[in-house]
Order: C-alpha cells, then sequence, then structure tokens
C-alpha cells in the first residue's frame, strides 16, 4: 500500500478521499489549515499549501485546496509551485470542469466566477510549465452531485465541459484513487463522468 497526502481534507471532496484512500489500506494523512477543526479516522497535520510542505515521505499527494479569502492566481499558483517542491512521488489535482475546454472566456460565463476559475487555470499552467513531477489534474466533466447516490463507478470523459453532468463525490474519490495507486494518465487533464 502506498502513503498518501490528502490536502484540503476537510473539504467535501478530500473527506470522500480520504475514506477512499484509508478504506483500500492505504497509510493516510488528512491535511488541513487547522487540525482542531476536523475529525478523522486517519493521522491529521496542519499544512499550508502556499509554504513549503515536507511530503517526500509520500508517494502520491493529492490536492483539493481552495481559498476563497484570497487572491485566486496568487493562491492556486503559489499552490502548484509548492506541490511541486514537496518531494511527493506524484500529484493528483482536483481541478474545475469549466477549465476542460474554453467555457470560462465564453461572454456569456459568469463575471462573479471568473476569476477564482481563471486562478485554477494559473494553477494548472504552473503544472503545465514544470519539469518536476508526475502529475495529473482531475475533474468532473460537469459538476458534483452534492446529495446523490453513488453509483459505484465512474469513466472518463472527454475535454468538454458538460454542464448537465453530475458524479458524486464518493464516485469521483474512486476515479481519483485508481488513478493514485495505478497511474495511467501522466502530466494531462482528465475529466470523469458518472457511469
Amino acid at each position: 500500500m502506498s502513503k498518501i497526502a490528502v490536502l484540503g481534507a476537510g473539504g467535501r471532496a478530500g473527506r470522500r478521499l480520504v475514506a477512499e484512500a484509508a478504506g483500500r489500506g492505504h497509510e493516510v494523512t488528512a491535511f488541513v489549515r487547522d487540525p482542531a477543526r476536523h475529525s478523522f479516522d486517519v493521522p491529521a497535520r496542519a499544512a499550508d499549501v502556499t509554504k513549503p510542505l515536507g511530503l517526500s515521505a509520500y508517494d502520491v499527494a493529492i490536492s483539493t485546496v481552495g481559498d476563497l479569502t484570497v487572491d485566486a492566481t496568487e493562491f492556486y499558483t503559489a499552490a502548484s509551485r509548492t506541490l511541486l517542491d514537496s518531494g511527493a512521488g506524484r500529484i493528483v489535482v482536483v481541478g474545475l470542469s469549466v477549465l476542460l475546454d474554453d467555457t470560462v472566456h465564453s461572454p456569456d460565463f459568469p463575471a462573479e466566477h471568473k476569476p477564482f476559475c481563471l486562478g485554477h487555470l494559473a494553477g494548472l499552467e504552473v503544472l503545465r510549465a514544470s519539469t518536476g513531477p508526475d502529475w495529473v489534474w482531475m475533474a468532473p466533466v460537469g459538476d458534483f452531485d452534492h446529495g446523490g447516490e453513488p453509483r459505484g463507478g465512474y469513466r472518463f470523459g472527454g475535454s468538454q465541459y458538460l454542464p448537465d453532468e453530475r458524479i458524486t463525490y464518493e464516485d469521483f474519490a474512486l476515479a481519483v484513487l485508481d488513478e493514485a495507486e495505478t497511474p495511467k494518465h501522466h502530466r494531462e487533464v482528465v475529466s470523469v463522468l458518472s457511469t
């Protein structure tokens, strides 16, 4: 089994990823800003993903981080650089579906969401420009189904944002952990759909 770091473990996606990784028998550490605010069945550590992280003992670092209180471009570029320099063997980043194609640049795209999405894109560009560790950037092809029943499976999609498609956090976690265990995608963007 692998040593897996889940950064942003306190969020909806992060909690499911921790549970799935631990359920598969991996040695998991949950990284959050304030471990006292969370309850995990695995060790938890405080972390700021914009500052150096010592993750060289980890086979995989999975990032689901976000911070709506700071400039998104500064945050996501710093987070990507930190992940690349962390020493982790492989990086899996949970991204945004609207970046699968050019939807974020559409004139109809809501202006209030654009800075956050462009910040994610800037972080992705840092990964793309790197020559460092292997990474994969994974996103639901549409959006998360926040209250739906897991179907117990997933499939990979294309490079088009499909706003009506939904996948549960649990099914998305299956895809992320399968990719963490047996990498099939390298230095690329991957979309995930429900079965």
